[in-house]
């Protein structure tokens, strides 16, 4: 039986239809939205936050939108081990929900931070990534290599500790890495 998908729609998102259309008219998923002012998941399976500029990203991607009345039935679905795909800027918002390693519970003491690229601009552009084969992610099984667009300006995982950055790659909670397309080796410079 194939689970029931929900997808959040915040104020900015905007591939939120074409997560939609992917899992209903590609795949043939039972799917709803969900609005970012309701509280109700709509028994979804599977939580989807899309990509785009929830709130138009005026404070720090994802911070506001962490916020929203659905956000607390998201995080405490995840918390019951419920699964959640944040895509672009819905990473950015897990990132502010206090459900990965590395958040002790207090936002000012978190532990990583989605930092801004090394350039100090908004990136636009297509990347390989290569996949963690041991990776438990449902979503990329059985995928090695990814070619794939970037578009943010805070894309980057950071921690001024490096035991967290060495717990995420140590639990194989790292699913993509950049890859260097001509030597198929994992890069930092993407």
């Amino acid at each position: 039986m194939k689970p029931k998908f929900g997808v959040v729609v915040f104020p900015g998102s905007n591939c939120d239809h074409d997560a939609y259309y992917v899992l209903k008219k590609i795949f043939n998923y039972d799917v709803n939205f969900l609005w970012h002012k309701e509280s109700d998941l709509q028994e979804s399976e599977v939580i989807i936050l899309p990509g785009g500029f929830s709130y138009g990203d005026y404070l720090r991607s994802g911070s506001i939108a962490r916020f929203s009345p659905i956000m607390n039935s998201v995080i405490d679905f995840a918390n019951k081990g419920g699964t959640v795909l944040g895509i672009c800027n819905g990473f950015q918002i897990i990132t502010q929900m206090g459900i990965l390693p590395g958040f002790d519970g207090d936002y000012n003491k978190q532990l990583f931070t989605l930092a801004p690229n090394d350039s100090s601009r908004y990136e636009d552009r297509w990347v390989h990534l290569k996949i963690n084969p041991d990776s438990p992610c449902v979503f990329t099984q059985n995928i090695k290599t990814l070619f794939v667009p970037v578009r943010h300006g805070e894309g980057k995982i950071s921690s001024s500790d490096k035991s967290v950055l060495k717990r995420i790659l140590d639990s194989n909670q790292g699913v993509a890495f950049y890859m260097d397309p001509s030597t198929g080796s994992v890069t930092d410079k993407y």
